[in-house]
């Protein structure tokens, strides 16, 4: 177990806030940037974060989503770790939300980077996100919504095929039918009823987000991860094309392999999107590029880096210091876009080549792989351990299993 002993020579301790691949992708940022170990707080223990030796979840909270209860749990955390500096990380949604909402409470036991809770409102709410992202010039899919009470009668104002995801996560997540997804894609009339009986028959009664579906494969998907500092100015941006998504029903959406990319204008854009609206610290952005009008198309916005944010610290630009550098350090940040490539992969590279329909795109990636610039988000040679290995191997030989069967279904259907 990581103890006072263990870090009491670190400068700061890292508190993540989760337990999935995106905590681990931060912890593993800040070993390699510092040498430091981290600490984390969730519901439960995730893969990602078993059998480590540079990131422990020293607490578990079932009930960690209720604000008393969030900081009342970390405020005792803080007790254990006298005399540190504790920076704390949100990496789900739902964290920082909380965070936001009760960053009084935590200010001076943590330090943090966080938006006022007038902004994450403005955020969060559907219309008003896409009002703000109109008058930024951004482009989004056509969306409408739909609820218990009105499903069976939606019109929707575009055609099939359409996108269907819950709009309460939380609520999602514990809800329970046969042949759930993450995600649903309904190509015609009865599909899409089907699939709205089968989510709205189970304990989930919330809102549901209906979008028309932009044309194009995995690898016409984009991911932008920024960082804003204390002053609202933004630091960092990196751009990710998508080489895969993941296609299991609890993983439809989620990027398993991603190249760095490049675009000017668009850094361009985000950068007065994030700087008008005084944004503070990181955000992830999921678009899609579409080829009728040669437009990005703005999927959503998530108030914290992404799950597969790693990819930025794969190709140079390690997360960790440049939210150390600004919340910890203070230091003087210029604005840096990124332009170094390498392939971040949390599957086996053979799965890219044998699942990827664009041939441009695995010849990049080959090239890449052959230069040695390719990172695995899972495996790091210094926190090896034959556990570690072992749960590795096991994990990546399951991706197989997994595309061979779910590949391209995203309907209601095994």
């Amino acid at each position: 177990m990581i103890t006072l002993e263990d870090v009491k020579k670190q400068d700061f301790l890292p508190v993540l806030l989760g337990s999935d691949i995106n905590v681990y992708g931060m912890a593993r940022s800040f070993h390699e940037a510092y040498g430091y170990k981290s600490v984390a707080v969730g519901k439960g223990i995730l893969l990602p974060c078993m059998n480590s030796k540079i990131v422990e979840v020293l607490r578990v909270e079932p009930r960690l989503e209720e604000d008393e209860v969030f900081v009342e749990t970390l405020l005792q955390f803080a007790e254990h770790w006298p005399g540190m500096k504790l920076l704390l990380v949100p990496c789900g949604d739902n964290y920082i939300k909380m965070l936001v909402r009760n960053q009084e409470k935590l200010r001076g036991t943590y330090l943090f980077a966080c938006i006022s809770e007038e902004l994450l409102m403005r955020l969060s709410i559907k219309e008003s996100f896409y009002e703000v992202c109109s008058e930024h010039g951004f482009a989004f899919p056509k969306t409408t919504t739909c609820t218990p009470e009105n499903y069976k009668t939606v019109e929707l104002p575009f055609d099939f095929p359409v996108i269907i995801k819950p709009s309460n996560s939380v609520a999602y997540w514990n809800c329970h039918f046969p042949h759930k997804k993450k995600v649903f894609v309904a190509n015609d009339r009865a599909e899409f009823d089907a699939i709205l009986d089968a989510i709205y028959g189970s304990t989930y009664q919330d809102h549901l987000i209906l979008q028309e579906f932009i044309p194009g494969d995995d690898s016409k998907m984009r991911v932008m991860n920024c960082f804003c500092g204390r002053d609202g100015r933004v630091k960092l941006i990196a751009l990710g094309n998508a080489v895969l998504e993941e296609h299991s029903p609890e993983g439809i959406g989620s990027y398993a392999a991603i190249i760095n990319g490049y675009d000017a204008a668009l850094a361009d854009q985000m950068k007065g999107f994030l700087e008008g609206i005084g944004y503070v610290g990181f955000a992830n952005f999921d678009m899609k590029f579409d080829e009728r009008d040669g437009k990005y198309k703005l999927f959503e916005m998530n108030l914290r880096q992404g799950r597969s944010s790693y990819f930025v610290t794969a190709a140079g630009y390690n997360l960790a210091e440049w939210l150390a550098d600004d919340v910890v350090y203070h230091k003087p940040m210029h604005l840096t876009v990124a332009t170094n490539k390498v392939l971040y992969t949390i599957i086996p590279t053979k799965i890219i080549f044998d699942y990827c329909p664009d041939e441009a795109v695995k010849a990049e990636a080959k090239r890449l792989i052959s230069e040695g610039k390719v990172k695995n988000s899972y495996y790091y040679e210094k926190d090896r351990s034959l556990k570690r290995w072992l749960m590795f191997q096991r994990n990546q030989l399951n991706y197989f299993k997994k595309y061979k069967r779910y590949f391209g279904n995203k309907g209601l259907r095994d």
